[in-house]
């Protein structure tokens, strides 16, 4: 079970929405709703949390790239809406990386030999994005520094109170309340 939320900062305040995902496929889908969520160029936190096991809040500011951070990767790595949030970029690698290992023979193996399951899980990589994604936080602990939660105190939220505390922060309880 998700949970979806739109945090977006107007001249009055913060306005609060719940929002359905269905339609959100990718982080550029994610994007455009919390843009379509503000009529000038504010802040956008988009916040989706997956039953207590993991949250991820991705900030947009205008036409600024989305700044994202995930509270346990290898958690989100098993969902499909936790996948959509690690991005190449946030996992270190580039597009290019699966193109070239996609072109080279390699099966994991030295000098082409079978894998065997008995080998060593360190040289064999199963492509599983749960594997490429250590577990623990992930992305730009410091996308909320300037709004009062710093780096420490966002790795120390956990997923089901996460989103509470952050709004209490931001001065948002109260429209938050009204759309749990």
């Amino acid at each position: 079970m998700y949970f979806a939320a739109l945090l977006a900062r107007t001249e009055v305040g913060w306005e609060a929405s719940d929002t359905d995902l269905d339609d959100v496929e990718t982080l550029s889908d994610l994007t455009d709703l919390a843009r379509e969520a503000t009529t000038d160029d504010d802040t956008v936190l988009a916040y989706i949390e997956q039953e207590d096991t993991w949250f991820g809040i991705v900030r947009v500011d205008g036409e600024d790239d989305p700044r994202i951070y995930v509270s346990d990767a290898a958690a989100a790595a098993r969902s499909s809406y936790g996948e959509m949030l690690l991005t190449d970029e946030l996992l270190g690698r580039t597009p290019e990386d699966d193109d070239v290992l996609a072109d080279l023979d390699l099966d994991g193996t030295e000098e082409g030999e079978p894998y065997r399951e008995d080998q060593d899980d360190d040289t064999y990589d199963s492509g599983d994005p749960a594997d490429q994604a250590g577990a623990g936080p992930l992305g730009d602990g410091g996308l909320l520094a300037d709004l009062g939660v710093g780096e420490g105190e966002l790795r120390a939220l956990r997923p089901g109170d996460a989103l509470g505390e952050i709004a209490e922060v931001l001065g948002a309880s109260e429209v938050l309340e009204a759309v749990r």
